[in-house]
This record gives structure tokens, sequence and C-alpha cells, in this order.
């Protein structure tokens, strides 16, 4: 069975200092909500954890933001208005994992002795 092979949605926020991440559950989830914000949130994001990119753009490592970031970038550490600011202001980003293919554990099998 082949691992990864995932697709993932995120929106990418360009901040004066930092820059922030929120995963989406789906590309047409987020553009409904954009066009009518009755749409619940919570079918909308994958979770409410913003991540900051340690200023590498939106390919950088992932961690979660400080509360401290939060304030000095959006003026409140309140997730849920961080991260309705980063979906309002942000870049949609679609990516995927490809599929891992091969060996598991060479020291299995065959390859033992080669």
């Amino acid at each position: 069975m082949a691992r990864g092979d995932v697709d993932h949605v995120k929106v990418h926020y360009k901040g004066k200092d930092e820059d922030f991440v929120v995963f989406i559950d789906s590309t047409e989830d987020y553009q409904k909500w954009l066009s009518d914000k009755s749409v619940p949130l919570a079918q909308v994001v994958s979770s409410f954890k913003v991540f900051t990119t340690n200023k590498h753009g939106a390919q950088g490592m992932l961690d979660g933001a400080s509360k401290a970031v939060l304030e000095n970038e959006f003026g409140t550490s309140k997730d849920e208005e961080v991260v309705l600011k980063v979906l309002e202001k942000g870049n949609l980003q679609e990516f995927e994992f490809a599929e891992r293919q091969g060996r598991r554990n060479d020291s299995n099998g065959e390859f033992i002795g080669r």
C-alpha cells in the first residue's frame, strides 16, 4: 500500500514581521465562506490553530504561533479572531504530499547479506 498521496489546502498571510498559515478542509468550502459568512467557520478550517513559518514564506517549517506574536501582528491573541483575519486577507495555496513507494525495511527478506 502506498503512503502519502494526500491533498492539503492552506491559507497563507504575509504579516509585517511574520508569515502565518491556517489549514482548511477544502477549497470549495473556503470559497463558499468568502462569499457567504453565514457558513460556519468550523466547516471551513481544519483546526483553529495558527502557525508561523519563522519568516520563511509559505513553505517554511511550521511552528505554533505564540500569543505574543499574534498580539503584535493582529492586536489580539484569540485564535478565532486571528483565523478570521488570515482567511479574509490571506492567499489560498493547495499542495499535495506525493505518494511514496519502495522498500520499507531492507533488513527484512531478500536484501539481507547483499
